[in-house]
């Protein structure tokens, strides 16, 4: 078959775009057959882009005889641009079709595609995967990353009107921001370096010149847990604040979700209709647990937890069915949380920390930083690390670091809030963890 040249062709409309008012009206349309029918006299594809479907209809006594030969070849998938004459019709539930007047065959499709593209023959999760450049032309994919995109654009929005600086940081570092083994090692000339885990040492020196940064970018973890909630590579929402406690960097975040998940649920409804999902806007100021209270409420639920024990995820689901919206958990014991969290002045032994969950997820971290170098480097020699391994961070704090505070989203569990999906990698463009490096 000879595929044709895009030539002087260009998008009048997508598809959304074409409503009954435009009858009458030539139009001229791009994207990828989605779905075929052919009823003998006539002829119906489904052509599918980024913002949905249209019905092309091709009647055979009614278009030229070059048209109805290229309709005759046309398979899923083809990439195909149409130009054609919108007409009011009572027969699709748009109320408009079109009647080509060209077709032009881009590219075409192999006949046995691996998953069913049009969602009604469900795949497993894995053979999505592996096709994942056709999964993610789902509809219901499609609004997924709608909605991230949508999600990140409104945190964007929000930091800037409260005068943070977006800042970018290193991905290859010379050791372990928050200390731990969870590092993917790399090759640097004749060094040894790692893949950065978190900005979060950067983005603390930053907030001795900017005041007030924040970061969206990947981050590396080479954790061995393997559950529908992690990933070996992963999207991190960063902010530091000068001159800040905790409290302060809270209010900050429940603003910002309240923010986000209003703007979604505004600016989403096809993405959310697709999804059949209803994005609960939360009112704020969210709950504060503290541990000790949340020890007692698993208690009460027969599951006991030793004080200063980190609390597992069978606890977190059942905590999540008593507190099922957002929430914070505050005063998590020192030794829990990392190095550079802030032990409280009135019981060292109980720190500034907190955690936002969502049910029973996590969606975020943070806390007030530690600001006094004698006290960091106690705090690392008490977590097992050696001081000499962060004396370049070290040396930052004798150049007037002030106190400050800041937390990290991770956006792919915000999307999991945000769109109702179960598994993390779902909401992941091209998902890497234990067991996955392709595609």
């Amino acid at each position: 078959m000879k595929l044709d040249s895009i030539g002087d062709w260009c998008r009048t409309h997508y598809s959304i775009d074409v409503k009954p008012e435009l009858d009458g009206q030539e139009v001229t349309l791009f994207g990828w057959v989605q779905e075929i029918r052919d009823l003998g006299g006539i002829r119906f594809v489904i052509l599918q882009d980024r913002e949905g479907t249209i019905q092309v209809t091709v009647p055979r006594k009614k278009v030229s005889s070059e048209v109805l030969s290229k309709s005759d070849v046309l398979q899923k998938r083809y990439s195909i641009g149409v130009k054609g004459v919108v007409k009011k019709t009572e027969m699709t539930p748009r109320g408009i079709e079109v009647i080509p007047k060209e077709i032009k065959i881009f590219s075409t499709a192999v006949l046995r595609l691996p998953i069913d593209i049009t969602g009604k023959t469900p795949a497993h999760i894995d053979v999505r995967l592996d096709a994942r450049a056709l999964d993610l032309c789902q509809e219901e994919n499609l609004a997924v990353f709608k909605i991230q995109h949508t999600a990140v654009e409104a945190i964007r929005i929000f930091l800037f009107e409260r005068g943070f600086i977006e800042a970018h940081t290193p991905r290859i570092i010379a050791s372990a921001t928050e200390g731990g083994a969870a590092l993917f090692p790399v090759e640097y000339f004749e060094k040894k370096a790692y893949l950065a885990q978190s900005p979060q040492l950067y983005k603390e020196e930053l907030v001795m010149s900017f005041e007030k940064v924040f970061e969206v970018g990947p981050f590396f973890r080479a954790e061995e847990s393997h559950t529908r909630r992690h990933l070996s590579e992963f999207v991190s929402i960063d902010i530091e604040q000068a001159f800040a406690t905790a409290e302060n960097v809270m209010q900050l975040l429940e603003q910002l979700m309240h923010f986000t998940c209003k703007t979604v649920d505004e600016k989403c409804p096809r993405e959310l209709a697709t999804l059949k999902y209803n994005i609960e806007v939360p009112e704020v100021p969210f709950k504060r647990l503290k541990y000790d209270d949340v020890l007692q409420d698993l208690k009460r639920e027969g599951i006991e937890i030793p004080w200063g024990e980190d609390i597992p995820t069978p606890a977190f689901r059942t905590l999540g069915k008593i507190h099922p919206c957002f929430y914070f958990i505050v005063d998590w014991p020192t030794h829990s949380k990392a190095f550079y969290i802030k032990p409280r002045d009135d019981n060292p032994e109980i720190c500034e920390g907190f955690d936002l969950m969502w049910s029973w997820i996590e969606l975020a971290s943070g806390g007030t930083r530690i600001a006094s170098k004698e006290l960091l480097i106690k705090r690392l020699e008490e977590k097992g690390l050696n001081p000499e391994s962060f004396k370049h961070h070290l040396e930052a704090f004798d150049y007037g670091m002030p106190p400050h505070a800041g937390w990290a989203i991770g956006l792919e569990r915000l999307t999991m809030m945000l769109t109702g999906k179960k598994n993390i990698r779902e909401v992941t463009l091209y998902p890497r963890d234990k067991f996955r490096l392709t595609p």
